[in-house]
């Protein structure tokens, strides 16, 4: 399903990316600026105070701690095998450490603010030192491995990827510890388009639909009025007609009224500015495709080859993001991409230079959370309770006191 809306950044964000784009966009209305700009400050909720509010308060789980481990390992196995069935994908190896030289490693924003673990490796009293990085995610070492596994078009690579987000606030559904299927396809010149986007997100809808009935084959007691299960189809938004439906909200509540009307959605068309001057959210300039125009498309002014599925969850009665995806950068796309965000030093990287020099393939891919998808599949308020990692003393009191035990 598609929805069509007829016509009728944070203080962190680089002065020169407010200029190169001001040509793109309208001068944004005063009276929601201020919330605006919070609202690309960056994950989590922020404020534990607020989080005792959100967290839920008549929560009982509905596996035990020794069910819930049950259900994860047989849930993983399932998503994993059909992703790979519906995308022609195999599975494969993906780093943990990665060369800082090598400019692999995910930055996930373009304002600097979130940045991965650095340690030096000094090897052989430092004559042959390293400095390695922990990746925070595997985008950009995918499409490398597509060149050394030797994906050929319509092939791709699928990863059971770990990663460590030292800057999140770990409240309900963030955490440092990130897992992901991180996945990437090979695709052809012609397939850079909105219509092969969707048919490859509407694949993985169809995974993660299976796997929420495979849980309830597995454990009945899942299947409970109160938290519906997902709908057979996803609606596919634009960013810019969600900002036409709610100009005055930030990006976060226009997410959140969506999914009241919609509760699977995928949003379109991430990190352009709109046309209050805003990205719907920030992304990285060298892996997802944002500047692209699809205006032939959607016949509206729209950019970018990208989005993000988000549903309700209706035990936290909160938006849930499940994957980020999209089709990736060409050497057009990336070097605009980095010259509107003041990284064209990037380009001495060798991932960036195998680009702009076409010696990797085009493709498309993206990560889809484990830990946010268990927990949506399992009815869990926490994903400490499908994840082992660290969190702070305050939240686990907290959450002990609202029966949501988290894993230690």
């Amino acid at each position: 399903m598609s929805v069509y809306i007829p016509d009728d950044r944070t203080e962190a964000l680089a002065s020169n990316f407010e200029s190169d784009c001001a040509e793109h966009r309208s001068d944004p209305p005063t009276d929601s600026q201020a919330s605006k700009k919070a609202d690309l400050a960056g994950p989590g909720i922020g404020d534990y105070d607020e989080l005792e509010e959100i967290l839920p308060r008549d929560y009982h789980p509905l596996l035990t701690a020794k069910e819930t481990q049950k259900a994860l390992f047989h849930l993983k196995r399932n998503i994993e095998d059909n992703l790979c069935k519906e995308l022609s994908l195999m599975m494969v190896e993906v780093p943990l450490i990665v060369d800082a030289e090598s400019g692999v490693n995910d930055m996930l924003d373009r304002d600097g603010s979130r940045t991965p673990i650095q340690f030096h490796i000094s090897n052989d009293r430092d004559k042959h030192p390293i400095d390695a990085q922990v990746v925070q995610a595997a985008t950009k070492w995918k499409r490398l491995a597509l060149k050394q596994f030797e994906c050929r078009q319509g092939e791709g690579i699928c990863t059971d990827m770990r990663a460590v987000r030292k800057d999140y606030f770990l409240d309900h559904d963030h955490s440092a510890y990130v897992d992901q299927w991180d996945w990437e396809r090979v695709i052809t010149p012609e397939q850079r388009n909105l219509d092969f986007l969707k048919s490859i997100v509407r694949k993985i809808w169809k995974v993660l639909v299976g796997a929420e009935k495979f849980a309830q084959e597995m454990f009945p007691e899942l299947r409970q009025p109160r938290y519906p299960n997902l709908p057979e189809e996803l609606t596919f938004i634009h960013a810019e007609e969600l900002l036409a439906m709610y100009p005055d909200l930030p990006r976060k509540r226009r997410e959140t009224v969506i999914l009241q009307k919609y509760p699977a959605v995928f949003i379109v068309g991430i990190g352009w500015p709109l046309l209050d001057g805003y990205p719907h959210e920030m992304r990285a300039a060298d892996y997802d495709d944002w500047v692209t125009d699809t205006s032939k498309e959607t016949l509206r002014d729209t950019h970018g080859l990208n989005g993000d599925i988000l549903v309700w969850n209706h035990v936290t009665q909160r938006r849930h993001e499940l994957s980020s995806m999209g089709i990736r950068v060409n050497a057009e796309s990336l070097r605009r991409q980095l010259e509107m965000s003041n990284l064209l030093d990037n380009l001495k990287f060798p991932y960036h230079q195998g680009i702009v020099n076409n010696e990797l393939p085009l493709s498309i891919g993206g990560g889809i959370g484990q830990s946010r998808t268990l927990m949506l599949l399992l009815r869990k308020a926490h994903l400490g309770e499908v994840s082992v990692t660290v969190w702070p003393k305050v939240l686990k009191e907290m959450c002990a006191k609202k029966n949501i035990f988290v894993l230690e």
